[in-house]
């Protein structure tokens, strides 16, 4: 399902830092815009249950799930929330393999082509491209022409309305969005008006 939401609106929204009660507004206010993919970071306040909350609210319709996932157990404890997304910031095939044991997208984190067969070869959904500042555009296209063709590549950090198109070019087909999106602390109103500058950043694509 992760890759069909992403083929629709082919941005992850990272809500770093929220907390459960702003979870489900916050999260609304995303579909609204577009969003089809929702993390939530483990290192966010009390994350599972911002994951329970919008995972009931918007599990229908979005696929809801968790980033700075390491471990086996943090995989369980995301579906046990609801969530169906694993987004990794290295490369374990431990955790990988226990998300596709659960049925579960994945997407750790690689910097190397190295990493990237690992993460493929233990059952990885997508490659996160992380820290996208240290893998410019001409590097990912040269890992896209050894990977296998389908592979889906999502550059993550740095990634703003205006600076996921070289990506897009070099061959990614998703990517995250974090501090450009949403902070800590911030209103519906301020998300709001960057989830559409995302959703706007998409019309040249659309009109190609």
């Amino acid at each position: 399902m992760i890759t069909r939401h992403l083929t629709e609106f082919p941005f992850i929204a990272i809500l770093r830092g929220i907390r459960p009660d702003e979870a489900v507004a916050a999260g609304r206010a995303l579909k609204i815009a577009g969003f089809r993919a929702i993390e939530v970071p483990l290192n966010s306040p009390d994350p599972f249950t911002s994951i329970r909350l919008l995972a009931d609210d918007l599990g229908e319709t979005c696929t809801i799930g968790a980033g700075t996932v390491r471990t086996p157990k943090e995989v369980d404890a995301v579906a046990e929330a609801g969530g169906r997304l694993i987004v990794m910031p290295h490369t374990d095939t431990t955790v990988i393999r226990r998300a596709s044991e659960l049925s579960m997208a994945c997407t750790p984190g690689v910097g190397t082509v190295t990493e990237a067969f690992t993460a493929l070869d233990a059952g990885a959904t997508g490659l996160k491209l992380f820290p996208a500042e240290m893998i410019p555009p001409k590097a990912v296209t040269a890992m896209g022409a050894v990977l296998p063709k389908e592979t889906l590549l999502i550059p993550v950090g740095g990634i703003a309305p205006d600076t996921w198109q070289p990506y897009h070019a070099a061959g990614a087909r998703a990517f995250g969005t974090g501090s450009s999106l949403y902070k800590a602390g911030m209103g519906i109103d301020e998300l709001t008006l960057r989830a559409r500058a995302f959703a706007e950043s998409l019309a040249p694509l659309k009109g190609a």
